[in-house]
């Protein structure tokens, strides 16, 4: 407990656990200066709780007062202040820890007695709910009044799935780039990014217009491959790619078709018309629909009892797939087999789309590799249920999709491996970090599940109720949601922080490279970096 005198702001004097408290200003302590989003601490008889601001408010001892307010006189406003007139903030408390220490932070079971004490927390307060920053705690940002370190425990955050949400131009991808280099700095975790715009491998462009490092460079080609679904794209911007991504048609199910009816304008009957296919021509179904004339449309359509016209209009959509130039007839999985290989053993991929950046391929591609690896990881957790040996547990994994509710919505969810994912949460140590701007058009199933949210500034009313989706006690907090500025400020909230908290979010800078730097490496690592870096500068 901290031993220096700390600031009162007022007393207690309503309140309940479910509706929180309300606490009276000192006549000392400024209306201005209380924040929605500040933490405080309350002095109870035998707790400190840790609360939140989560509105502020202007009273009255005597409503005549105000009907006759002093018009400009600065001196009688003063004279009324704090004792006629008087400000009240109305607080959320969320941690509770005993004056002796004998346990730590819990969640709050009671309230503090009338007249207890508001304090303005301190660095100490701070550290001693989220902990300091070590190899699994990551500091994600700083209070807004206050310069100590809020870290996320980065175990507790790839246990589940998470999110990172807010409206366009504030900073959800540099919120996402913080969490990409504190899993990858700790270990905790390897990373899958489809990286649609082409912003997280290699250096890219910020909100200010100046570049910033991708993750490649930060933590080197042993540690960081970079996957492109179009190398020329990659190699334009001076970049080679490690492997470039191809798929085969044969690699597409009808699943993945039932995706995209949305990008494709697909009718009711197009999934019904694509399992006939399948039911006789097996993983050649696609191949063979698009190399079918009008004479072998009407002829298969009689054989299977299909329609004509539907499995025609099946095939004119089907061809928009056809002409990416990332899709041939055959594709050997060699490439996608590696890819996954590399992320069993704990490295990380960021996987470019280049001139490939409509949501048609990215949806398609993600969603095709996003299932082979999903499979993969059933296989290898099943084998370490059998064989009960630590060595054969899957490594976990945390898959980074960008514009989530297209995989993520309503309708979508429960037909796509990302739905899978979201709700089987952490039993085949595979989970999402989904990032979007509109969070109400996700699933509501899936923001209930969803273990730590990172949230910056929405405007929508029904996005704002999204978020909370789940969240015990969210209604309180969302007046605090729609304060924030609109860059470099997030609330905090779930499963890898003690308690809701507002940040203001951690730079992106060279003091940030500095501070995150290079995993400490064994010698082959070494080697094999080393080895990859000289291919690079020379290749054959």
């Amino acid at each position: 407990m901290s031993l220096l005198p700390r600031t009162r702001l007022g007393v207690i004097t309503s309140g309940s656990l479910t509706g929180g408290l309300c606490a009276r200003l000192e006549a000392s302590a400024s209306v201005e200066d209380m924040r929605v989003g500040k933490f405080v601490v309350v002095d109870g008889e035998k707790h400190q709780f840790f609360s939140m601001v989560t509105d502020v408010v202007l009273e009255a001892t005597n409503a005549k007062v105000l009907a006759d307010p002093p018009s400009g006189d600065l001196f009688f406003g003063e004279v009324l202040a704090g004792t006629s007139t008087y400000g009240s903030i109305e607080l959320k408390p969320t941690l509770m820890v005993p004056h002796d220490l004998s346990e730590g932070p819990r969640p709050v079971k009671t309230v503090p007695r009338h007249f207890a004490a508001v304090l303005d927390a301190d660095e100490e307060d701070f550290q001693r709910v989220f902990g300091s920053e070590d190899r699994t705690h990551f500091e994600i940002g700083r209070p807004l009044d206050m310069d100590v370190p809020i870290c996320l425990d980065l175990e507790k955050l790839v246990e589940r799935s998470n999110g990172v949400f807010g409206k366009s131009g504030t900073g959800k991808s540099f919120l996402t780039r913080l969490l990409l280099c504190g899993t990858i700095k700790s270990g905790v975790a390897a990373n899958l990014i489809f990286d649609m715009h082409s912003e997280y491998g290699h250096e890219a462009t910020s909100e200010h217009g100046h570049f910033v490092k991708g993750l490649r460079q930060l933590f080197g080609a042993s540690q960081v491959l970079v996957y492109s679904l179009d190398g020329a794209s990659s190699r334009n911007r001076g970049i080679t790619p490690d492997e470039e991504i191809v798929i085969g048609m044969d690699q597409i199910e009808v699943g993945d078709i039932e995706l995209l009816k949305d990008e494709l304008n697909l009718n009711p009957t197009a999934a019904e018309s694509a399992y006939l296919l399948v039911d006789r021509f097996k993983d050649k179904w696609l191949r063979t629909l698009l190399a079918m004339g009008v004479e072998e449309l009407k002829a298969f359509a009689e054989e299977s009892g299909g329609h004509a016209g539907a499995i025609s209009a099946l095939k004119r959509k089907l061809e928009q797939v056809a002409r990416k130039g990332f899709v041939k007839e055959t594709a050997p999985t060699a490439v996608i087999d590696r890819m996954i290989d590399a992320l069993s053993h704990g490295k990380h991929i960021v996987l470019e789309f280049g001139r490939y950046s409509d949501t048609l391929s990215y949806m398609l591609t993600a969603n095709i590799i996003t299932r082979r690896i999903h499979r993969r990881w059933i296989e290898m957790t099943e084998v370490f249920l059998r064989t009960k040996n630590a060595a054969d547990r899957p490594r976990q994994l945390m898959i980074t999709i960008e514009e989530a509710h297209k995989f993520l919505s309503a309708s979508a969810s429960g037909a796509t491996i990302f739905g899978t994912i979201a709700r089987e949460l952490r039993k085949y140590s595979v989970t999402l970090l989904i990032v979007d701007q509109r969070p109400s058009s996700i699933s509501t199933e899936v923001m209930s599940q969803l273990g730590t949210r990172i949230t910056a500034l929405l405007n929508d009313d029904r996005d704002i109720e999204a978020v909370f989706t789940g969240v015990s006690g969210g209604a309180a907090l969302k007046s605090v949601l729609s304060s924030l500025d609109t860059r470099q400020q997030a609330m905090v909230m779930g499963h890898a922080v003690p308690m809701p908290v507002v940040i203001r979010t951690r730079a992106y800078d060279e003091a940030f490279y500095r501070a995150v730097g290079r995993p400490q490496e064994t010698l082959e690592v070494r080697k094999a970096r080393a080895q990859v870096e000289i291919d690079e500068l020379f290749p054959d």
